[in-house]
């Protein structure tokens, strides 16, 4: 499984930035109102990353008291971590798509009227849900960091220094 890359999340956001910041200046230049950013939108964005970084807590104990051998220690499933790992890389994708387009469109809010009231609002959801998405790509890296094998053990098979090198 390969690693996510700091640089293509930010090339996504990068994307989605200049593409929200357009289509929103072409929707209102077509004379429509552009779309409320809803207040559940940087709530839900960080009830993902407290779920990721649960998550990724719960493994690295479990881990560390594996590798540790301590008594009662529950093993951890290479495949369950998998799953985990996956489902961080999925959300972190996607965190970075969501929180480009908030920020292009809290950009173009910023960019036009702030006297309004109502945009103003939309601007601050529209910054709160960046933050958010931002947390959940910092949460998915770090779960993907706890599960990641040590170099050289793909099947397994490595010299058990890595938290998920010991037989599980």
């Amino acid at each position: 499984m390969n690693q996510l890359r700091i640089g293509t999340l930010a090339g996504l956001f990068a994307a989605a930035v200049g593409l929200s910041w357009a289509g929103a200046g072409l929707w209102e230049s077509l004379g429509n109102t552009p779309p409320a950013v809803p207040l559940l939108s940087p709530v839900i964005l960080a009830l993902i990353a407290a779920a990721l970084l649960a998550t990724a807590l719960s493994l690295r104990s479990r881990l560390r008291a594996q590798h540790e051998r301590r008594p009662g220690a529950r093993p951890v499933d290479r495949m369950m971590a998998a799953r985990a790992v996956v489902f961080g890389q999925a959300s972190a994708l996607v965190s970075a798509l969501v929180a480009g387009a908030y920020g292009g469109f809290g950009l173009f809010l910023v960019m036009e009227r702030l006297d309004v009231a109502n945009r103003r609002d939309q601007a601050i959801y529209a910054g709160l849900a960046v933050l958010a998405g931002a947390a959940v790509v910092a949460a998915a890296l770090f779960l993907e960091r706890v599960c990641r094998l040590p170099d050289g053990d793909e099947n397994g098979e490595g010299n058990g220094n890595g938290p998920m090198g010991s037989p599980v």
